[in-house]
């Protein structure tokens, strides 16, 4: 997001500069009508394009968000897999144990 306001204060500099450097005798007293449209469209574009930019980064974030949960719960998943496993082959082992040596 840091990017694109960098971006949109450059883009706004090269406008205003282009204005001066095409009109140089441009004065307040010569704003016109279609000097104020012109700015209200621009920001008006402007804040289309800055909606939807959010909107997608703001999805790309929960969804990555989610992929890390889902992550996190398959490790833990994981690691009761292993402990369950373990015991298991302990508890095998103990059994095989006793059986090779059963008490009278």
């Amino acid at each position: 997001m840091k990017s694109l306001s960098v971006t949109g204060i450059v883009l706004l500099a090269l406008s205003v500069l282009l204005f001066y450097l095409t009109s140089p005798n441009f004065t307040v007293n010569d704003l016109q009508m279609s000097h104020i449209m012109g700015i209200l469209g621009g920001i008006g574009i402007g804040l289309i394009i800055g909606g939807i930019v959010g909107y997608v980064s703001k999805g790309s974030a929960v969804k990555a968000e989610q992929k890390k949960k889902e992550f996190k719960q398959l490790q833990k998943d994981k690691e009761e897999l292993e402990k369950q496993a373990a015991d298991l082959a302990k508890r095998e082992a103990e059994l095989r144990s006793q059986n090779q040596n059963p008490q009278i």
